[in-house]
């Protein structure tokens, strides 16, 4: 597998030369200063590689091989009037990363918003802290902060009393907080910052689309790129939808295996495939990782490796574990990943290993009371790529002695 890095350009507290240390060979960026819709030129594509792979003769190369991401502009995912030249954007933005020799592009079709946190400094009992989705604060932000319409139909009258408790021990800096951390944006999120009354009105542009017409627009927007991707050699890796189910009444299309046979029955040039991220597809206790790896294998193009605990009494609710101690089997999902490249040894040696990289670590150790991207912190990403590495190491002898006998 190629170890890789997020690396979210020169103003992430984790360096260029901090990743050289970790071993990891691949970097995974994206040109987070060019607004959704607008072009990545060849020029601004240059300045960031140059960035990564620059470096003195006796220092250990890293190499550009993965974005993460290419914004999908709202107007695509709504199919207005005048999207096609977004669509015509995204396209060029893609032959130009392609021609610069970056060819693995994940993406998300989230709407809105991008991934979704109620809490991003949880106290682990470890004493290092983690992000966390609680469902009981998200419910009094939906509820009785931002005060979404119609929301009240979407919980139970229990649900409700709970979330309007919630809200009343609430201090105003924490309601604050509780609504910066769910729309205000974060690193690597590929939507905008909004206020209320913009969230508000992003979310109205919604109320009629439906799941189908949502997963249509998508279909849509793929026929009209996977041809030009298939040109360019490029793979692209649909991220899925963070938390993988619908909120705020906005509906979500990549949250399950199902979702992703209708993904390929729909387009299935085989430059459609998904990244898989472990943790997100994981905190549904109806999605199975290693079965997923397994079936959805030849798709896999990229993959988040990080684990998740869910709340034993509220399913929804979930903190990111340790790597290798959460209620997904990563190490069932390293072995069938690993599966996947033997496969692809015998029949596509062009495209043999799949890139991966460690999601979302604890901020632990120095890394606590420093200035960090959320999630992003370097030590506790590095406890993780150092666990999945012994994993992938112990299996591959594995499978080599078991070749010997």
């Amino acid at each position: 597998m190629r170890e890789s890095w997020r690396w979210f350009g020169p103003d992430d507290p984790v360096t260029i030369n901090d990743i050289r240390q970790t071993g990891a060979t691949d970097i995974v960026s994206a040109l987070h200063s060019i607004p959704t819709g607008e072009v990545w030129s060849l020029e601004a594509i240059r300045q960031h590689q140059a960035l990564i792979e620059g470096c003195d003769l006796y220092l250990s190369p890293l190499k550009w091989t993965v974005v993460e991401s290419i914004p999908v502009h709202e107007d695509i995912k709504l199919a207005r009037p005048g999207h096609q030249k977004y669509v015509a954007n995204w396209i060029v933005s893609m032959e130009n990363l392609a021609q610069c020799g970056i060819k693995t592009i994940c993406y998300n079709f989230m709407p809105v918003i991008d991934w979704t946190r109620t809490d991003l400094k949880y106290k682990l009992p470890s004493g290092a802290y983690a992000l966390r989705f609680d469902q009981k604060k998200f419910a009094a932000f939906d509820l009785y902060i931002l005060q979404r319409v119609n929301a009240k139909t979407e919980y139970s009258t229990q649900e409700i009393a709970e979330a309007k408790q919630i809200f009343e021990a609430m201090s105003d800096a924490e309601q604050t907080e509780l609504t910066n951390n769910i729309i205000a944006g974060l690193p690597g999120k590929m939507t905008e910052s909004y206020d209320l009354d913009d969230f508000r009105s992003m979310l109205a542009n919604y109320k009629d689309v439906s799941r189908d017409t949502l997963r249509k627009n998508l279909f849509a927007f793929l026929s009209q790129i996977l041809p030009r991707a298939d040109a360019q050699g490029v793979k692209l890796a649909i991220h899925p939808d963070d938390p993988p189910r619908d909120m705020l009444g906005l509906p979500r299309v990549i949250c399950t295996a199902d979702d992703l046979e209708l993904l390929f029955e729909a387009q299935p040039s085989p430059s459609n495939g998904i990244t898989l991220c472990v943790g997100t597809y994981g905190s549904r206790p109806d999605n199975d990782l290693p079965a997923m790896a397994r079936q959805f294998g030849p798709r896999i193009h990229f993959s988040h490796l990080r684990g998740v605990s869910r709340d034993p009494g509220e399913q929804r609710s979930f903190y990111e574990a340790s790597h290798l101690d959460s209620d997904i089997d990563m190490i069932g999902v390293v072995k069938e990943l690993l599966n996947e490249e033997t496969r692809r040894s015998q029949k596509e040696p062009e495209r043999q290993e799949i890139f991966i990289r460690p999601d979302h670590g604890h901020q632990m150790m120095d890394d606590i009371g420093k200035t960090v991207n959320p999630g992003y912190s370097g030590i506790g990403r590095l406890k993780g790529l150092a666990e999945v590495r012994g994993v992938i190491r112990a299996l591959s002898a594995k499978d080599r002695g078991r070749h010997h006998d």
